[in-house]
């Protein structure tokens, strides 16, 4: 099966979305974005997949203030660990942050801050599984795979969207 992936303009730069007619696959942030994709995908040509298409609806909805929360069909690969993690990330409210120890208790695995923080980083769903809500226990803004402008542009763009119902 072969993936097909779509550049998507966003107020935070351009997203790549791979994915396909049942799942995402994927979101690139804009430093990744901007490396050539994967020989193996093949670009969108006007109509897009069915998960494509509403992965592309649905964050053009979050980035214009109209969306909380995705529902979408997501078939990241990594570990069980990584997998619980990244479960637990789409737990953290619209707007609001935790830290990677408070994380790493509430998958269970309260000494695990930093293998928490390892599979934050490989998180390949990024604004759709918001590890951008993740912060250092002293408050400061750490890693992001996007760059710390970047994850704190995603908790201006939550902290300044209309309370939604």
């Amino acid at each position: 099966m072969t993936a097909t992936y779509h550049d998507l303009d966003t107020p935070i730069g351009t997203l790549r979305l791979v994915g396909g007619e049942d799942s995402i696959d994927r979101i690139d942030l804009p430093n990744r974005a901007a490396e050539p994709p994967d020989p193996a995908w093949e670009r969108s040509n006007g109509a897009l997949p069915a998960a494509l298409a509403e992965a592309k609806l649905q964050l053009e909805e979050y980035f214009a203030g109209d969306r909380r929360e995705f529902d979408l069909p997501l078939a990241a690969r990594g570990t069980e660990f990584q997998r619980r993690v990244w479960a637990e990330l789409r737990r953290i409210p619209f707007g609001e942050t935790i830290s990677y120890g408070e994380l790493a208790a509430r998958i269970g695995k309260p000494t695990a801050s930093r293998a928490v923080g390892a599979a934050n980083g490989r998180n390949p769903l990024p604004v759709v599984v918001p590890c951008h809500r993740v912060i250092g226990s002293d408050g400061r803004l750490t890693g992001f795979g996007g760059g710390l402008p970047t994850k704190q542009a995603l908790l201006d763009l939550e902290r300044r969207s209309p309370v939604l119902s």
